[in-house]
């Protein structure tokens, strides 16, 4: 019952488990973009994606109550003109396929960094590294604390335990209800390889 996103997007994206790059255990995700897409209009999001969805409102359970500590591995190899970027996780509070999400994302400098924070379209961070670059065809471990509060909300991303982005998050009313993990990049991209591996998510502070 979850959203997918379609397999083989616009013929130049696709995703699947894989047991080509494993950190544990038998198979990891992967995602891969093998050329670029016509440019996105006003009426027609033409990004890449690679990715499955987690819609944890619709799972017997129920969505998590935040603040939430989500922690994977990736491994990623892609090559960024000016502009570009790549998304490695969508964090969302709302319960519509339309999404209104955190993102972590590696900017064409190769950093990682939080985007539409503390609001939808804005990307301004209470910290920021400068200096910490993301390695390239390396299994490389992402840390996220995040709280969905219009008032006390936070993110933070940590890559191999090192804090490279801070922000506030300025929505929500402190669940975490959808997420996806894996590939999710703008047309332009037209090679890009990453596997997910050793995913969990649980309720609590990194703190």
């Amino acid at each position: 019952g979850f959203y997918i996103a379609p397999q083989n997007h616009m013929g130049t994206a696709s995703h699947d488990q894989s047991t080509e790059k494993v950190r544990s255990g038998t198979y990891s995700h992967k995602g891969c973009v093998w050329g670029s897409n016509p440019e996105s209009t006003l009426f027609r999001n033409n990004n890449h994606r690679g990715y499955p969805t987690i819609q944890l409102y619709k799972m017997p359970g129920g969505p998590f109550e935040t603040p939430v500590t989500i922690e994977f591995w990736v491994w990623l190899d892609t090559k960024f003109e000016t502009g570009e970027w790549f998304s490695f996780a969508t964090l969302d509070h709302t319960t519509s396929n339309s999404w209104d999400g955190v993102l972590v994302n590696l900017s064409d400098k190769e950093i990682v960094h939080l985007m539409h924070v503390p609001y939808n379209g804005q990307g301004k961070t209470i910290f920021q590294t400068k200096d910490i670059l993301f390695p390239m065809r390396k299994w490389v471990k992402l840390t996220i604390c995040l709280h969905f509060d219009p008032k006390n909300g936070y993110a933070k991303v940590w890559q191999n335990d090192q804090l490279v982005s801070e922000a506030r998050v300025g929505r929500g009313e402190g669940l975490l209800t959808q997420a996806h993990f894996g590939l999710y990049a703008p047309p332009s991209v037209s090679r890009a390889v990453i596997y997910n591996d050793d995913l969990t998510i649980r309720e609590g502070s990194c703190e």
